[in-house]
């Protein structure tokens, strides 16, 4: 599920829009926070997280390496060591990398109907 473009403009995302977004449990968000130093995002006095656009970016990064690259959490955790903020190429590559494999499902999709 993709933000709304009315969701682009906003400042600050929520745990929940932010686990929507990328597929994963808010749990599970919750534990790479502990995990990836990268992922920090604000939190208000009530402890309600408060997730930026370039935190966005780290957690689909993060579940790029681990849920689709297969890497462990140790892994993906020196992989990601020592390079601070995202570079605009990384999420490129990663961006174009997704949608090559949402492409080939919906060939494989588009083929299995035609067959029937």
């Amino acid at each position: 599920m993709a933000l709304s473009k009315n969701k682009n403009n906003k400042l600050f995302y929520s745990i929940g829009e932010v686990a929507a977004e990328v597929g994963v449990n808010e749990s599970t968000l919750r534990y790479w926070e502990t995990v990836f130093k990268q992922i920090a995002p604000q939190k208000g006095v009530n402890g309600v997280r408060r997730y930026t656009k370039d935190d966005l970016q780290q957690v689909k990064l993060v579940h790029h390496l681990v849920k689709e690259k297969g890497m462990t959490l140790a892994g993906a955790q020196t992989y990601l060591k020592g390079r601070g903020k995202l570079e605009q190429t990384e999420i490129d590559a990663v961006v174009i990398e997704r949608l090559r494999s949402i492409r080939a499902e919906l060939i494989g999709l588009r083929d299995a109907l035609d067959e029937l």
